[in-house]
C-alpha cells in the first residue's frame, strides 16, 4: 500500500490532521495507496516555508538556479521507466504513452526553463528631447500557487512549476488528488537535486480544502491553474478582488476540420490520435470532426474501421492503445454523454459501451472508442466538454459553413485544419476562434510559443517567455541625464 506524503520546507511530512484519502488504480478499480487529506493548516505551513525561502531563492544567481533545475530534468530522465509505470498506474493511460510523451515532456519543461532563464533581457527606450532613458526590469512576484489537473499529471504539473522556479519565485503547488503519485516522486527528485528547502512545496488533498486555501491566501500573489471552466470561474471570483495575477487554462471543445483536398491518410491517422489519445482526456483533443462532404463517407468509414482495431486493455501492456478512464465518476459522466447523444438523435457508428476486461483489470474503468454521426452542431453533445474517447462527425459544404459551426461553442482552445491549399489554411486559420491552430498536424508543440485559449477556454498564456513574464512583475526605471 503506497503512502504519499506532503513536501513542505524540504521534508516529506504527513498532513497535520493525520487523515488520508484512498488512491484508486483506474485499470483495476482497487485502492492501492493513500493520499494526504490536507487542509488549510498544511497550506499555511507551506506558505510560511515558501515565504521564508523566497528572499534567498530570488537572490540565487541565474546560473545556480539553472543548474538545480537542469539536475531535476536529468533525474526525471534517469527515472523515466519507473515514473512512466507509476503514471500509468495512477492515471490509467497506456504505459507506452507515458514513456513517449508524459515523462519526457516533464523533463523537457524543466530543461527548457532552466536554459530560458539564462537568456533574460530587458528593454530600454531612449527619449531624444529630454534627454532620458527608460529601462525595464522584471522581478519575481514572491510566493505563487500552481494547481494542475489529472489528465497529464507530471507533464502539466512541471509546465507550471518550472517557469515559476526559474523566474525566482517560491511555489505552493497542488496536484490533482486523483493522480498524485508522480508529484510525490517529483518531491523526492527535488530533494535529491538539492533544491533549497521551502522553494517548492507540494500539498496533496481535495480542491475545496487545499486548492481553495491556496487561492484565497493573502500570501499567494499569483495563481496558475489548469482544469475545468467552472472551477476557473470560482478561482477568478475569489482571486480578482485580491488583485492576484491569474493564468487559467480551462476547457475546450476543439474542432478538427478536414477539407476534401487534404492528405487523406495523414489526416486520417492523425485524427485518430487527436480523437482517442489518452482516452480523449487531453484538453487539446478534437471531439468535433468536421469533414467536407465529397470525402465524408470515405473518411467516416475509415475512422470506424480503425477504431475497431484499437486495442483496449491493461495499461501495462505495450500494445494497449486505449487504457482506462481516470475514475469511476468520470467514466459514468462519459457514458451519460453517449446516452445523451442517442437521445439527441445521434447514431453510434463505433463503440458506445463500457468494456469489462478479464483478469487483473476486470474492475477497471474502460470505455470503447466511440464515433457518433447525425447530430446537429448546436446540440449539447457537440457543445459541452465530454473529455473522453467520444467524437462526433459532422459533414460540411464550404469554408463559411464550417467556420460558423467550429466557432459556435463557448470554448476556443485549439483547432486542427487539414488542407493542401495554402491560401485556405491561412484564411481559415485566421478566422477560427482558438488560441492554437494546427495546420496539417496536431499536438506539435514548440515550447517557445504561447499556449492558451480564447473565450471560456481561459485567461493568459503559458509557454516560452510568456510564462516567465507571468511569474514576474514589470518595473520601468526612468533616468533623466
Amino acid at each position: 500500500m503506497e503512502k504519499i506524503l506532503n513536501y513542505i520546507n524540504g521534508e516529506l511530512v504527513e498532513p497535520v490532521g493525520g487523515s488520508f484519502l484512498d488512491n484508486i488504480e483506474p485499470a483495476t478499480g482497487k485502492v492501492y495507496g493513500k493520499i494526504p487529506d490536507s487542509d488549510e493548516k498544511d497550506v499555511e505551513n507551506a506558505l510560511l516555508a515558501a515565504k521564508s525561502a523566497f528572499e534567498g531563492w530570488a537572490k540565487t544567481s541565474m546560473k545556480e538556479r539553472s543548474e538545480i533545475l537542469l539536475k531535476i530534468s536529468r533525474l526525471i530522465d534517469q527515472n523515466l521507466k519507473s515514473l512512466a509505470e507509476e503514471e500509468s498506474r495512477d492515471n490509467g493511460k497506456p504505459i507506452k504513452l507515458a514513456e513517449m510523451v508524459d515523462i519526457p515532456r516533464a523533463s523537457s519543461n524543466f530543461h527548457f526553463f532552466a536554459t530560458a532563464l539564462l537568456h533574460d533581457s530587458s528593454q530600454s527606450h531612449f527619449m531624444e528631447h529630454v534627454p532620458a532613458i527608460n529601462y525595464t526590469l522584471r522581478r519575481p512576484i514572491g510566493v505563487v500557487g500552481c494547481i494542475s489537473p489529472w489528465n497529464l499529471p507530471l507533464y502539466l504539473f512541471t509546465w507550471k512549476i518550472a517557469p515559476a522556479l526559474a523566474s525566482g519565485n517560491c511555489v505552493v503547488a497542488k496536484p490533482s488528488e486523483i493522480t498524485p503519485f508522480s508529484a510525490f516522486r517529483l518531491s523526492e527528485i527535488c530533494i535529491e537535486a538539492g533544491l533549497p528547502k521551502g522553494v517548492l512545496n507540494i500539498v496533496h488533498g481535495l480542491g475545496p480544502k487545499v486548492g481553495s486555501a491556496i487561492v484565497s491566501h493573502s500570501g499567494v500573489k499569483a495563481i496558475s491553474f489548469t482544469g475545468g471552466t467552472k472551477t476557473g470561474e470560482a478561482i477568478a471570483r475569489e482571486a480578482a478582488p485580491k488583485f492576484k495575477k491569474l493564468s487559467l487554462e480551462l476547457g475546450g471543445k476543439n474542432p478538427n476540420i478536414v477539407f476534401a483536398d487534404c492528405d487523406f491518410e495523414e489526416a486520417l491517422s492523425t485524427t485518430m490520435l487527436s480523437s482517442f489519445s489518452n482516452q480523449g482526456q487531453i484538453c487539446l483533443c478534437g471531439p468535433r470532426v468536421f469533414i467536407q462532404k465529397p470525402i465524408y463517407e470515405r473518411f467516416r468509414d475509415a475512422m470506424v474501421e480503425k477504431a475497431a482495431k484499437l486495442k483496449i486493455g491493461d495499461p501495462n501492456s505495450q500494445d494497449t492503445r486505449i487504457g482506462a478512464l481516470v475514475s469511476e465518476p468520470h467514466m459514468n459522466k462519459v457514458l451519460s454523454y453517449i446516452k445523451l447523444a442517442k437521445e439527441e438523435g445521434g447514431k453510434i457508428l463505433a463503440g458506445g459501451n463500457r468494456v469489462n476486461l478479464e483478469g487483473r483489470c476486470e474492475g477497471g474503468y474502460f470505455v470503447e472508442p466511440t464515433i457518433i454521426e447525425g447530430l446537429d452542431h448546436a446540440c449539447r453533445t457537440n457543445q459541452e466538454e465530454i473529455f473522453g474517447p467520444v467524437v462526433s462527425l459532422i459533414p460540411f459544404e464550404n469554408e463559411e459553413d464550417v467556420i460558423a459551426m467550429a466557432n459556435s461553442t463557448e470554448y476556443g482552445l485549439a483547432a486542427s485544419i487539414w488542407t493542401q491549399d495554402l491560401s485556405r489554411a491561412h484564411r481559415v486559420g485566421e478566422r477560427i476562434q482558438s488560441g492554437i491552430v494546427w495546420i496539417n498536424c496536431w499536438l506539435l508543440r514548440d515550447l517557445r510559443t504561447p499556449f492558451g485559449g480564447m473565450k471560456n477556454s481561459g485567461v493568459g498564456r503559458e509557454g516560452g517567455f510568456e510564462a516567465m513574464k507571468f511569474f514576474t512583475e514589470q518595473k520601468n526605471i526612468c533616468i533623466k541625464y
